[in-house]
């Protein structure tokens, strides 16, 4: 019985196949049949930092599923990167742009980036996934550098007779707290941590832009950013373009364009408890703080 259900499968398997091959032979019909060439669109917009800490922004665990969807689309011809972003963790950075380069050399398909307002520290990680990155004008493209900000509370907490209690059972556990004097040695420490993610930093960008770089090194990896036009001519960009103008150029007006958008999986406001909902609205509250202080570095 399983030998004929096995034949009876084949059997309809060929005949399937036979019917499309001869409807899709009739030009109205099989055209409707072939897929469309398409390029798969991934925004990458946003402050990027790990989404179980922030709930806006860019991380690799908002967009992994995205990336995997974009790169099987049936009749792809590329995938285009949307960015604008001021940057953000190296590491989230580093796991989303590795994601797309791998499956673009897997798949062998081109990837272009093509920046908005902003591409800038984590932000031109993200770009340099892409074998070419375009820009507008007035654009801000760069920032390859690593910068680290706290505050110190020590004079604060003296002033209101709060006293800080810690206790430790290793003599770096308390690295850099911000209760505490600032200690060399930390810093000293921190700076250590900084050359090394910098360093990595800057051979991404060598890997990824090879020869194309146009300067001086002391002048392209400490931290500059520069407009669109400026950033072409360091070899940061490539030309100025917008991306359905570019890409119907490249691969004809027909290119079907599929937006792949993070899937937001939040539960309706009646089903929170009033609490949760406080803790979410002054949790949103201090992310618009942070993320407004991170445009606001590039005069955005």
């Amino acid at each position: 019985m399983d030998s004929q259900s096995s034949e009876w499968k084949s059997e309809l398997v060929r005949a399937g196949r036979a019917v499309r091959e001869t409807v899709g032979k009739v030009p109205a019909i099989g055209g409707m049949l072939a897929s469309k060439r398409k390029v798969a669109v991934l925004r990458l917009s946003g402050v990027i930092a790990d989404s179980t800490v922030r709930r806006s922004g860019i991380s690799h665990a908002k967009l992994a599923r995205q990336i995997e969807k974009a790169f099987r689309l049936p009749g792809l011809e590329a995938a285009a990167l949307q960015i604008n972003s001021p940057g953000g963790s190296p590491a989230q950075s580093a796991l989303i742009a590795g994601h797309i380069v791998r499956l673009a050399r897997e798949k062998e398909k081109p990837v272009f980036a093509f920046v908005e307002d902003v591409a800038a520290s984590g932000g031109y990680w993200l770009a340099c996934a892409a074998d070419e990155i375009y820009v507008q004008d007035s654009s801000i493209v760069g920032s390859i550098g690593v910068i680290s900000a706290g505050f110190g509370l020590e004079d604060f907490i003296a002033k209101h007779g709060i006293h800080r209690r810690l206790h430790t059972s290793g003599k770096d556990k308390s690295f850099l707290d911000p209760f505490a004097p600032e200690k060399e040695k930390d810093v000293s420490r921190l700076k250590e941590l900084q050359k090394d993610i910098h360093e990595r930093f800057k051979d991404w960008v060598r890997e990824r832009r090879g020869k194309i770089l146009n300067g001086k090194e002391s002048e392209l990896f400490e931290g500059a950013f520069w407009t669109g036009r400026k950033a072409i001519e360091l070899g940061i960009a490539d030309d100025v373009g917008e991306m359905r103008a570019v890409l119907r150029e490249k691969f004809g007006e027909d290119i079907k364009f599929v937006d792949l958008q993070p899937q937001k999986k939040l539960l309706p406001s009646f089903l929170r408890s009033e609490g949760a909902l406080q803790a979410d609205w002054a949790r949103d509250l201090l992310e618009i703080a942070e993320d407004r202080a991170s445009w606001q570095r590039f005069g955005l």
